[in-house]
């Protein structure tokens, strides 16, 4: 029954181990994900400014008009 006992207590500290080593991993990656979402974040916005810009430049350019042979 003892030894029954340090199986169990031997199994359960390999599977704790395991899943410390998952989270740790996984907490890794996440870390990674989240650096790449922020620069997607930063790309977006700029992209953002630079067609708010260009949309305002177009705004202040000449009204396209029909041609005169129409």
């Amino acid at each position: 029954m003892m030894r029954d006992a340090e199986e169990r207590i031997t199994r359960l500290e390999e599977t704790v181990a395991h899943q410390l080593k998952t989270i740790e991993e996984l907490s890794d990656q996440l870390a990674e994900q989240w650096k790449v979402v922020e620069q997607t974040r930063a790309k977006l916005d700029r992209l953002t400014e630079r067609f708010l810009s260009l949309e305002e430049q177009a705004q202040d350019a000449t009204p396209v008009t029909r041609p005169p042979h129409y």
